[in-house]
C-alpha cells in the first residue's frame, strides 16, 4: 500500500544522518502538538467522580442517609453513608473495565524513542516524537510513529497490528525524501509505522506523522469514537427505562399514600417510597447495553474487524447475506504462476527464461512480477534490448545473447503472439483449444516464443515480428485465501446468502465459484447486464438463485445490494475502491478492505477490514451473535431479578405488612446485581457453531415464548420470597428474622439465576456466584453484621428455604433448551 508523504513537514530534511534542533523540535511540538497515539479524554480521579455522580444510587443513599438524621436516627444515617464506600469502589472498577477494552490496542505502542538532536542521539519519551524527527530503530524496538526510512540494514518489520498479516515485511530505504507532488506517494515498503516492530536489522526513519494521524492512532481513536455513538438499540433501551421510571414513580406515590393512610407514620411512608423507586429503577439496563459495546468493539478488532459506528455491533450479528468482492476478499489479490505447458523441445526453466527475458520489473506488471519471482536464478544471457508491451500491441519483446549469438523472445496476448509464429492451421487449433482449457479453468493465459537473429544483419535495432518459434503457455491465477473454503461453508450451514461480485469475466469468475464451494459446488451465475435487466422488469426470483454476478459494474453491485435489502435481507458488502462507494452507504454494513481499500472507501464503511480476508467477516459475524446472546442473557437475568425485587418491595408493604427492604438492604441487592449483569455475562463462549438465523416479521429482542418465561418465572420467584417473609411472620420471628430470610432467598436466586443461565462455563460465572452465596452467608450469621442490617441469624430450616429458592431459580432460568434462541435476522436494521 502507498501512503501520501505531506510535504511541507519535510523541507530541508533529505540529509539522512542529520536530526532536528531543540529549538526546531519545539516549534514543530508547539505546531503538530504531542505523539499522543490514543487521544482519549482524561481518565482519572475527575471523569471517575463524574461518572459516579450520575449514578442514582449515589444519590437516594445520601438523600435517605439526610433523612434518617433529620428524625434522630444518626446510627441509620452513619451506615447509610458507608454503603458509599463499596459503591464507589466497585464504579471505579467498572470504570476501569469499561475502558480497558480499548486501551488494550496501546498495547504495541513504544514508550521511548531514540532520536538525533542537535548532532547527539537522546533517548525521549515517544509522546515528545515531532515531525521531522530522525528516529533510530533498532532489532525488536516499537516504531514511535509513521516516518519514512531514510537508511537502515537488513529491514524486516512485523505489521501483523495494522493488516493481520503474520509474514515479516521487507522494507527499503528511500535514496532521497519526496521533493514534488509526483513522489510525495510513496510505497509501504518505505514507511515505518506506529504499533509495528523492527523484527530484524536497524533503520532510520524520518517522522512525518505523530499521534491520531498514524495509521495506528486512525484505528484506535475510530475505535473510541465508536463506543461513544447512540445506537438504535440504545435508543430503545433508554425509551424503555421512561416508561419504567415513570411507572415506578406512580407506584411509588401509591405506596407512600398508602402506608401514610394505614397509619404508619410519614417515615414509614417515606422509605416505603423511597426504597421502592430505587429497587424499582432500571439503571442497570443502559449502563449493561453501553458496556457490551464497548467490549464488542475491542472484540471485533481483535478478529481483524475495526469498528467505526458501534450501531455495527448490534446489526453485524444479523447478517443475513454478503455481497462480497473477489479479488482481495476471497482471493489474495496477486497473481501466482501456476502452470508451465511446453512446446515439444522446450523445457519448463528455458519457457520461464525466455518469458523473463520479455519482462521488466521496473514495469510493476503483476506478470512481470509473478515470472521474475518464478525464475530460479538470473537470466544466464545478457538482455540487449526490450520493447516494452502496449495496449495496442499486447506484447512485450526482449532481444538478449545467449552464447555471444542474439535471440530473440517475445509474451503477450495468445492470439498475438501466435500471429506470430508460423503455426499449421491444425497446430493452431490445438494451441487455440489449451488457452480456452486453461481460462475456462480461470487463469490468465499469455504465449511465449522465440527466434534465433542469425547475425547483426537480421537484426538492425528493430523489433523482430515474424518468424518466432512457440515456446508455450503461462498460466497465472489469483490463489484463494486460506480458510475461505471453510468460511463460505460455515456461512451456507448457517443460513447466510454469499454472492461473489466482480468486474472479472464470467469464466474466471465461474471458476473461483467453483473452487470455493459458491453456492454449493455448482455456482449460478449472472453477468450484471442480465441482472440489471431482471430487476428493471420485477424478477426478484434472481436473488434466490444467483451465486456470482459477472462483469458487474459499480451501479450493478448499488443494484443488487437495494434488491437484496428490498426483500428483507440484513446486507453486508465489502468494497475497496471509490467505485464500492454507493454500495458501501447503502448496505446495513459496509465493510472496506484495510489493506487494498482506499480512503474514500474506509470513510464511508461502518467496518474496517485490516486482513482483507473474508474469513475475517465470518468470524466478526459470529463474534457479534455471541455478542448478542450474551447481551440476551444479561437483560434476562436482570429482569429475573429486579421484578421479585420490585414486586415483593410494592406488594408486601401495599397489604398492610411491614415494610420487606431497608435501604441499605436495597444497596446489598445492587452490589450483587450490578457486577453479575456486567461482569459475568459478557465473555461467556460460544456453545457451538454460527447456528442459523431466525427470521421473523417483527423486531424483537426477545421472542413472545422468551416474555413469557421471564415473567413466570420472576412471578414465581416473588411468591417464593414473598411467602418466606410472611412465613417468618407467621412463625413468631420479628420482622429483622422475617427479612433475613427473604433477602437469602432473594440473593440465593440470584446467584441460581446466574448459574442456570451461564451453565458456570466461566471463572466470572462461578466466582460470582460463590461470592454471593458466601457474602449472604456472612452478613447474615455474624451477629454485630447482621445487627447493622438490621437481620436476625437464621435457622437451619431458614437456610433451607432460602436455598431451596436458589436451586428452584436455577432450574427455571437453565430449564428452556430453546434459551437464548437463535439470532433474528430481521433486528435492528440500521445503516
Amino acid at each position: 500500500m502507498t501512503r501520501r508523504a505531506p510535504l511541507d513537514r519535510l523541507q530541508g530534511l533529505d540529509d539522512a544522518v542529520r536530526g532536528l534542533s531543540e529549538i526546531e523540535a519545539a516549534s514543530r511540538a508547539s505546531t503538530y502538538g504531542p505523539n499522543l497515539i490514543l487521544e482519549a479524554a482524561p481518565r482519572g480521579w475527575f471523569e471517575l467522580a463524574r461518572d459516579t455522580l450520575a449514578d442514582p444510587m449515589l444519590w437516594f443513599l445520601l438523600g435517605t442517609s439526610a433523612l434518617f438524621a433529620f428524625v434522630g436516627q444518626p446510627r441509620e444515617s452513619a451506615i447509610l453513608l458507608a454503603a458509599l464506600v463499596p459503591l464507589v469502589g466497585m464504579d471505579a472498577y467498572l470504570h476501569r473495565r469499561t475502558h480497558a477494552s480499548i486501551e488494550g490496542l496501546s498495547s504495541r505502542l513504544a514508550s521511548r524513542a531514540t532520536v538525533v538532536r542537535d548532532g547527539t542521539r537522546r533517548t525521549v519519551p515517544a509522546t515528545e516524537i515531532v515531525p521531522g524527527d530522525l528516529v533510530l530503530v533498532t532489532t525488536g524496538e516499537a516504531f514511535p510513529a509513521d516516518g519514512l526510512v531514510v537508511g537502515g540494514d537488513r529491514m524486516q518489520a512485523d505489521e501483523s497490528a495494522l493488516t493481520g498479516e503474520s509474514l515479516p515485511v521487507r522494507k527499503v530505504a528511500l535514496e532521497h525524501l519526496p521533493r514534488n507532488e509526483l513522489e510525495a506517494n510513496v510505497d509501504g515498503a518505505s514507511w515505518g509505522f506506529a504499533g509495528t516492530r523492527l523484527l530484524t536489522g536497524e533503520a532510520r526513519m524520518r517522522v512525518v506523522h505523530v499521534g491520531s494521524e498514524t495509521l495506528y492512532g486512525e484505528i484506535a481513536n475510530s475505535a473510541t469514537r465508536g463506543v461513544q455513538a447512540r445506537t438504535p438499540l440504545q435508543s430503545a433501551v433508554g425509551q424503555l427505562v421512561v416508561v419504567l421510571i415513570v411507572g415506578a414513580a406512580l407506584l411509588c406515590l401509591t405506596l407512600g399514600w398508602v402506608r401514610w393512610q394505614q397509619g404508619h407514620g410519614l417515615l414509614d411512608a417515606l422509605l416505603s417510597a423511597l426504597t421502592l423507586a430505587v429497587a424499582a429503577l432500571p439503571e442497570e439496563f443502559p449502563v449493561v447495553l453501553t458496556f457490551f459495546l464497548g467490549v464488542g468493539v475491542y472484540r471485533l478488532a481483535k478478529r481483524q474487524a475495526l469498528v467505526r459506528r458501534a450501531v455495527v455491533v448490534e446489526n453485524i450479528g444479523r447478517v443475513s447475506c454478503i455481497c462480497s468482492d473477489k479479488t482481495g476478499t476471497i482471493t489474495e489479490g496477486r497473481l501466482r504462476l501456476s502452470h508451465r505447458d511446453t512446446a515439444e523441445a522446450i523445457d519448463e526453466a528455458l519457457l520461464v527464461q525466455l518469458a523473463a527475458a520479455a519482462s521488466r520489473r521496473e514495469s510493476g506488471d503483476p506478470m512481470d512480477l509473478a515470472i521474475l519471482e518464478a525464475l530460479p536464478q538470473p537470466l544466464p544471457w545478457e538482455v540487449v534490448a526490450t520493447f516494452p508491451f502496449t495496449e495496442d500491441r499486447k506484447r512485450e519483446t526482449g532481444v538478449l545473447r545467449r552464447d555471444g549469438r542474439p535471440i530473440a523472445a517475445v509474451k503477450g496476448a495468445p492470439e498475438v503472439v501466435f500471429g506470430q509464429c508460423a503455426l499449421e492451421p491444425i497446430e493452431l487449433r490445438a494451441w487455440l483449444g489449451r488457452v480456452d482449457a486453461f481460462a475456462d479453468a480461470g487463469h490468465k493465459v499469455i504465449a511465449c516464443a522465440w527466434r534465433e537473429l542469425d547475425g547483426i544483419q537480421d537484426w538492425a535495432g528493430g523489433e523482430p515480428e515474424r518468424g518466432f518459434r512457440i515456446a508455450g503457455l503461462l498460466c497465472f491465477e489469483d490463489p484463494v485465501r486460506p480458510g475461505v473454503v471453510e468460511a463460505l461453508q460455515t456461512c451456507r450451514a448457517a443460513g447466510i446468502r454469499v454472492v461473489m461480485v466482480t468486474g472479472d469475466h464470467s469464466r474466471t469468475a465461474l471458476a473461483v465459484a467453483r473452487e470455493i464451494g459458491l453456492g454449493g459446488g455448482g455456482p449460478r451465475i449472472v453477468d450484471g447486464a442480465a441482472m440489471s435487466a431482471r430487476l428493471a422488469r420485477g424478477d426478484t426470483t434472481l436473488l434466490r438463485e444467483v451465486d456470482v454476478i459477472a462483469r458487474a459494474v459499480p451501479a450493478q453491485k448499488l443494484e443488487l445490494v437495494r434488491a437484496f435489502k428490498d426483500a428483507g435481507e440484513i446486507v453486508a458488502v465489502t468494497g475497496d475502491g471509490v467505485n464500492d462507494v454507493p454500495a458501501l452507504q447503502a448496505a446495513d454494513i459496509g465493510i472496506a478492505m484495510g489493506e487494498r481499500g482506499t480512503r474514500s472507501a474506509r470513510e464511508v464503511a461502518a467496518i474496517v477490514l485490516l486482513d482483507d480476508d473474508f474469513g475475517s467477516i465470518v468470524r466478526a459475524i459470529a463474534e457479534g451473535r455471541q455478542l448478542f446472546t450474551n447481551l440476551q442473557l444479561s437483560f434476562q437475568y436482570l429482569l429475573m431479578v429486579h421484578l421479585p425485587l420490585v414486586l415483593t418491595a410494592a406488594l408486601v408493604p401495599l397489604a398492610g405488612y411491614p415494610i420487606l427492604y431497608l435501604p441499605i438492604h436495597v444497596v446489598l441487592l445492587e452490589l450483587v446485581i450490578h457486577p453479575t449483569a456486567l461482569l459475568v455475562f459478557q465473555e461467556l463462549p460460544a456453545t457451538g457453531g454460527l447456528g442459523p438465523l431466525r427470521r421473523t416479521a417483527r423486531l424483537r429482542f426477545f421472542s413472545r415464548g422468551q416474555w413469557a418465561w421471564i415473567v413466570l418465572v420472576a412471578a414465581l420467584l416473588a411468591g417464593v420470597v414473598g411467602s418466606s417473609f410472611l412465613r417468618g411472620l407467621d412463625h413468631g420471628y420479628d420482622v429483622d428474622h422475617a427479612r433475613a430470610v427473604a433477602l437469602v432467598a432473594l440473593t440465593s436466586a440470584s446467584a441460581g439465576i446466574t448459574a442456570g443461565l451461564t451453565r458456570l462455563r466461566t471463572r466470572a460465572a462461578r466466582t460470582m456466584v460463590a461470592a454471593t452465596l458466601l457474602m449472604s452467608c456472612l452478613l447474615v450469621q455474624m451477629p454485630w453484621a447482621a445487627a447493622l442490617l438490621h437481620l436476625k441469624p437464621l435457622h437451619a430450616d431458614d437456610w433451607a428455604l432460602a436455598l431451596g429458592a436458589g436451586v428452584l431459580a436455577g432450574i427455571l432460568a437453565g430449564l428452556p433448551s430453546w434459551w437464548p434462541g437463535p439470532i433474528d435476522g430481521r433486528v435492528g436494521r440500521v445503516r
